[in-house]
């Protein structure tokens, strides 16, 4: 779960004396929302395509050549603005050793949906956003081994999570992922997820209908969309 695995490594950085024009075109070259601003080679700011839109009208920051022509003075007053005009110069980070929870936190803590990486000397060696936690919590899902995921409502007992493994294993079942969790304002009661492996030698309905009879079982569901 540490970022360092999730994170984008060698992220596309600008330099504080790039124009907005410039960095909005490079955003839009490389379908992303953030830039690192550097200045010899370190981090002092992010800017974002908030920022980029704040700048100017959208319509004019996404001009073509044939259009920027029919409106030079304009055009020439946004060439001048630089990224270090309009970026966010105290730049929340994160190091690549930290937890992707823990990059969540920070995320919602501070509104943000994008956070530089820095290593333990202040050099920037990645970056990790939104996108990349989602994908990272699919992947601790294992949704790519098996689409059968159950839910349980367990009382907090020693073994009890043996005991539905148990269950799976005489249908011949093998667990991809489990998660598990106290219900709020309950230290007595679990929620439990359990996804297995897709195996065409196992019976689900059968293993469902046992699990039944020995446990609180909150639904069975077929997860069946493909992450690339």
């Amino acid at each position: 779960m540490l970022i360092k695995y999730f994170m984008t490594q060698n992220p596309i950085t600008v330099d504080e004396n790039v124009s907005v024009l410039e960095a909005a075109e490079l955003m839009k070259r490389n379908r992303v929302r953030r830039f690192p601003v550097m200045k010899n080679n370190k981090l002092i700011g992010i800017v974002t395509d908030r920022d980029v839109r704040s700048a100017g009208p959208s319509q004019v920051i996404s001009f073509d050549k044939a259009e920027r022509e029919l409106m030079p003075d304009l055009y020439d007053l946004l060439n001048k603005i630089t990224t270090k005009d309009i970026m966010s110069r105290n730049v929340i980070v994160i190091n690549p050793d930290k937890t992707i929870i823990t990059a969540s936190l920070t995320m919602i803590k501070h509104k943000i949906t994008g956070l530089p990486v820095v290593d333990d000397q202040n050099n920037l060696v990645g970056i990790v956003t939104r996108g990349d936690i989602f994908k990272a919590m699919v992947n601790f899902s294992a949704t790519h081994q098996g689409k059968t995921l159950f839910g349980f409502s367990l009382e907090d007992r020693p073994e009890i999570v043996k005991d539905i493994s148990d269950v799976i294993r005489a249908h011949n079942g093998r667990i991809a992922s489990l998660m598990s969790s106290y219900m709020p304002g309950d230290k007595q009661v679990r929620q439990v997820y359990i996804r297995i492996m897709d195996d065409p030698s196992v019976d689900r309905m059968a293993l469902k209908n046992d699990l039944e009879k020995k446990f609180k079982l909150l639904f069975m569901i077929e997860d069946d969309v493909t992450i690339p």
